[in-house]
């Protein structure tokens, strides 16, 4: 949920970014199954054995040839995180920081062939700052939400700026506030960090200073694929044609036309689509959201605006769900992301296998 653009106290904003911990219940549970968008993988290649436990495949990747010839079985992953970074989000990204070092030893151990990685963080909005001379304005003369802002000179970064620009510098309220550095001199992580975890955890946590409503969780992912106009040239090298895609996004809030957020379910799989250019195989993709709309939710039901009880997402969902077998959804309320991750290791694994890299 994001704090919009007017004058309030200090202690508002906080109160606000605490509310979710209150609302969130104590339950292990972290990957509840939607009708199509987490349905069951299965067969020898990794997935859902009749018991329900999930098999992992932990072979020699995929070795055969693709109807074109080509060798199948992906060499090559690049991962982009879409983080909420609006007022209520503080938990839950402490939650997907705690959850990555398993993900990532899990993608390392059984997706042995491919093991050249790009991992990208992007938030929200535009610039954490963008609201802050509106409070300077009106607020006393300083940004209340953002106290490191300095009225009428914090200038962004480059790049700082772009919606769907990978995050290198998180700044604001709850942020590392930490210039992360990547080893790869890009605006993406790869395998050449010698401490990955450390730095994906500096980036991950892109704090709870979002002076901008809504929050634009689908417009930063379209900006951040896109290879044309800003954020294509700020993420220049990240996405390769010869990796699958693995994008997950968190959110405690529907992406709402009515909200004022632009595009359509459709809009949203084409562009991600048109990045891979046309091969929707290469694509998974997760979700941590509200699941009210479940049979047994673990989101408290509640007012979003007064709580910070994460809202039931029904376009969210659509665009997960649209996925089929590569879409998987986990309750953004639960107390942990781990086995949310290890599941979905089942269904990269089974995309990498598939793939078949474009030949030339």
């Amino acid at each position: 949920m994001s704090l919009r653009v007017r004058p309030l106290p200090l202690a508002s904003a906080l109160v606000l970014a605490a509310c979710s911990s209150a609302a969130r219940e104590e339950n292990t549970t972290t990957s509840a199954t939607s009708t199509t968008g987490s349905a069951t993988t299965s067969g020898d290649d990794g997935g859902s054995t009749s018991d329900g436990n999930i098999r992992y495949d932990v072979g020699e990747g995929g070795s055969g040839a693709g109807d074109d010839g080509g060798q199948m079985g992906c060499k090559k992953v690049d991962f982009l995180f879409v983080i909420d970074n609006s007022g209520s989000m503080a938990e839950e990204q402490s939650a997907l920081i705690a959850s990555f070092p398993k993900f990532i030893e899990a993608i390392k151990t059984t997706l042995d062939m491919a093991q050249d990685y790009h991992i990208m963080v992007v938030d929200t909005d535009a610039w954490v700052f963008e609201g802050c001379e509106t409070f300077c304005q009106f607020g006393a003369g300083t940004c209340v939400i953002n106290p490191q802002y300095v009225c009428g000179q914090t200038q962004p970064l480059e790049c700082e700026d772009v919606l769907g620009a990978g995050v290198t510098y998180p700044r604001g309220m709850g942020a590392s506030n930490t210039d992360c550095m990547f080893s790869s001199g890009a605006r993406y992580m790869d395998t050449t960090e010698v401490d990955l975890v450390g730095k994906f955890s500096c980036a991950a946590k892109v704090g709870t200073g979002s002076t901008m409503d809504p929050e634009k969780p689908m417009e930063a992912m379209v900006a951040a694929v896109s290879g044309n106009g800003p954020a294509g040239t700020c993420n220049e090298g990240f996405l390769r044609d010869d990796a699958i895609l693995v994008v997950t996004f968190i959110t405690d809030e529907n992406d709402d036309a009515g909200d004022g957020s632009n595009g359509t379910v459709e809009g949203w799989r084409q562009a991600l689509i048109a990045a891979k250019n046309g091969d929707e195989s290469a694509i998974v993709v997760l979700g941590l959201f509200g699941d009210q709309d479940l049979p047994n939710p673990i989101c408290p039901p509640g007012d979003p605006n007064n709580g910070g009880v994460a809202e039931p997402s029904p376009r969210l969902r659509e665009f997960l769900d649209s996925w089929g077998e590569r879409g998987f959804f986990g309750s953004i309320c639960a107390s942990s992301y781990d086995q949310f991750f290890l599941d979905a290791v089942s269904i990269i694994d089974t995309t990498c296998d598939d793939f078949v890299p474009p030949q030339g």
